[in-house]
């Protein structure tokens, strides 16, 4: 792995909101490129399981997703990161960076940087069970000014 640099540890502005959707919560991410809004798409997600201004930046984690089309790329990477979370030792991610994005073969590749979620510090919002694909849409055509992705996740 390649050493971090500092601007690694530089946040980008926040570029998603919370939608309300009846027993679920529809994530709805934004950016300049697809790849950022699929990043702010992981970070609302953390951002909905606690506050992030708690967060320090002090684990680095890799992650790694793949899928058959661009809807499944992003359940994959969502759900590859939600696994970070669920499963020892509980990484929350504060900043979800991708390093390598192939529209070809749908394969991602990201850096999530955080820390040890840990009750106490941390602020406890509404536990993310899992990723669906029920009203999800990525939104990259041309003529748009910014990508978009929607995303439903059961909690």
């Amino acid at each position: 792995m390649d050493a971090l640099t500092d601007e690694d540890f530089v946040l980008p502005p926040i570029k998603y909101e919370y939608l309300d959707h009846t027993a679920d919560v529809q994530l709805h991410a934004w950016g300049d490129t697809l790849e950022e809004a699929f990043e702010q798409c992981a970070m609302a997600m953390f951002g909905y399981t606690t506050d992030l201004e708690r967060v320090r930046m002090t684990e680095v984690y890799n992650v790694d997703a793949e899928g058959h089309d661009m809807e499944s790329l992003l359940f994959h990477f969502l759900d590859e990161l939600l696994f970070m979370f669920s499963a020892e030792p509980y990484i929350v991610a504060k900043k979800v960076k991708i390093t390598s994005f192939d529209r070809e073969n749908f394969k991602i590749s990201a850096t999530a940087i955080g820390e040890v979620f840990t009750i106490g510090i941390h602020t406890q919002g509404a536990e993310v069970k899992a990723i669906t694909y029920s009203s999800m849409q990525i939104l990259d055509r041309p003529q748009s000014d910014r990508p978009e992705v929607f995303v439903i996740v059961d909690i």
